[in-house]
This record gives structure tokens, C-alpha cells and sequence, in this order.
């Protein structure tokens, strides 16, 4: 099902080169949505030096000021950002979203094989980031996290984990996917 909503994915230049398309692309089959691809014209703030990382939440606060108050921006949007996350509490996060805003962020840093010094394909950061991207995308329509631990909607930890969550949704999450997007 195709519904009218818009999704836009704003891809900044310190995320590898190349997983655009593909990226956009798979979201869009995903959530059976026009995914829109745009460069970041942004500079990420949020940069904790003790840490050597960036604080999520700083960035999608950002996010809610600059794109949709400053830019009118009505899109769901989506950050992916080479640079590692961090919230408070927690050593890192693959992403985060913040659904009253309409805002989520995806960090590249931990789903790429050369991080864990893996060896590993190109495929493997395009399979993360598109269960990562949709992951926060869904979150952003209301969607919760799922105990399912091969659905889209699983809280993975470890790389691991993500790496055994399938690009789908849980016959439970797409249900309620599925009852969101009839009101588009």
C-alpha cells in the first residue's frame, strides 16, 4: 500500500559514499513510501569531547529547530551521520527518533564491519542502515519496540543482533503499521 506521507532522508557528508540510493530505496519498499534523498546542508552539533561522540538527543533538538521551525520542513525526516551516538545513559545508540517532532538520526560509526574490525561486504552497512533508518521512520509513526527479535521494530544492542533482525516488520508491527498509514 502506498500512502501519501513524506519521507525524507538527509544524508550527511561524514557517512559513506555510494549507500544512498540503495538506502533510500529499500526504506521506501519497506514502508511502501517515496523515500526523498537529500545531501545534509547542516552542521551536527552536540559534540561531547569527553566522550568522543555526539549526543543524539542534542542533535534531533537540533533538528526540531532548524528544519521544521527555521525551514517549515513537514517531512519525516532522517539524519545518517557518519559520527558515533551516544544519549545519556547509554554507551552508544545505532539511532534514535523523536516522534513528536518527526525527527530521527541513524549513525553509520557502529554498523559498519571495519568499527568491530570485521571483515565484511558493502551490503552489510546498506542492510543495517535500512533496518536502522526504518526502525526510527517507524518509531516516528507511533510505533514501539518489539520483542520480536527478527522484527524491524527489536531494540538491538549488539551488531549481532542486528545483524539477525530481518528487513520486516513482525506480523504484530505491520498491523499497526498498517492502521497508521489508513489515516494518510
Amino acid at each position: 500500500m502506498i500512502f501519501r506521507m513524506s519521507f525524507l532522508i538527509f544524508w550527511d557528508s561524514t557517512s559513506p559514499n555510494g549507500l544512498q540510493i540503495p538506502v533510500a530505496e529499500a526504506i521506501g519498499a519497506i514502508l511502501g513510501a517515496n523515500v526523498e534523498l537529500r545531501e545534509n546542508p547542516i552542521m551536527l552539533r552536540g559534540f561531547d569531547g569527553g566522550r568522543n561522540q555526539y549526543n543524539a538527543s542534542k542533535i534531533l533538538s537540533d533538528m526540531q529547530d532548524i528544519y521544521t521551525r527555521q525551514h517549515g520542513i513537514d517531512d519525516y525526516i532522517l539524519i545518517v551521520t557518519g559520527k558515533d551516538l551516544y544519549i545519556p545513559g547509554r554507551d552508544f545508540v545505532f539511532g534514535l527518533a523523536r516522534p513528536s517532532v518527526r525527527a530521527g538520526i541513524v549513525s553509520t560509526t557502529r554498523l559498519e564491519n571495519k568499527y568491530y574490525k570485521r571483515t565484511g561486504t558493502f551490503y552489510d552497512t546498506i542492510d543495517r542502515v535500512v533496518k536502522e533508518g526504518t526502525h526510527e521512520f517507524c518509531h516516528m509513526l507511533g510505533l514501539d519496540h518489539c520483542k520480536n527479535g527478527e522484527c524491524i521494530m527489536f531494540c538491538p544492542t549488539t551488531l549481532d543482533e542486528l545483524d539477525r533482525k530481518r528487513k520486516t516488520l513482525c506480523s504484530v508491527c505491520q498491523q499497526r503499521l498498517d492502521a497508521v498509514t489508513k489515516r494518510f
